[in-house]
């Protein structure tokens, strides 16, 4: 077992939206990027969504997403858990970002989006309620893990975040 950490936010002032998931897995945390396994469809829809796609830079992309109004997080500060699942976090380790904080000092922020049910899970358990109202949803999550809908499904999905 292993305690692994969250990254800081992708977040500016223009925030209107906040895309949280549960905790980076190791190839994300290996690179220090969010979503940085090559099969998760993540970086591929915000590709199609606002030309933030795997083929362009990092710091491109999340600039592009910032641009946007789009905020990245995770509900998971941090956690135990072999290897890369949601389902191998053991529950009893788990610790949560400042998300009423974060909410608190970007109050521009209108919604928040879930990446897949361990994120909404861990947040409604361990985070809810906020201080203030925010319309929240969750989405089908984007990692490999996640087999059963095909990138086209999950794109589809995924394209209410997009003005």
């Amino acid at each position: 077992m292993t305690t692994v950490h969250s990254f800081a936010p992708i977040v500016d002032a223009s925030a209107h939206t906040l895309i949280l998931g549960s905790m980076p897995g190791i190839a994300s945390l290996d690179a220090g990027e969010y979503y940085a396994h090559s099969r998760n469809a993540f970086w591929p829809i915000m590709g199609a969504l606002f030309d933030a796609g795997p083929s362009i830079p990092y710091e491109q992309r999340t600039s592009v997403l910032t641009t946007n109004g789009i905020a990245v997080w995770d509900v998971l500060k941090l956690c135990t858990r072999h290897g890369s699942l949601d389902s191998a976090i053991v529950e009893s380790s788990i610790e949560t970002n400042d998300l009423a904080g974060l909410l608190d000092e970007h109050r521009s922020i209108e919604q928040i989006f879930f990446n897949g049910a361990k994120a909404e899970n861990s947040f409604q358990r361990y985070v809810a309620p906020l201080p203030r109202t925010l319309t929240t949803v969750r989405l089908p999550s984007t990692s490999p893990a996640n087999a059963s809908l095909s990138f086209e499904r999950k794109l589809d999905a995924w394209r209410v975040i997009a003005p």
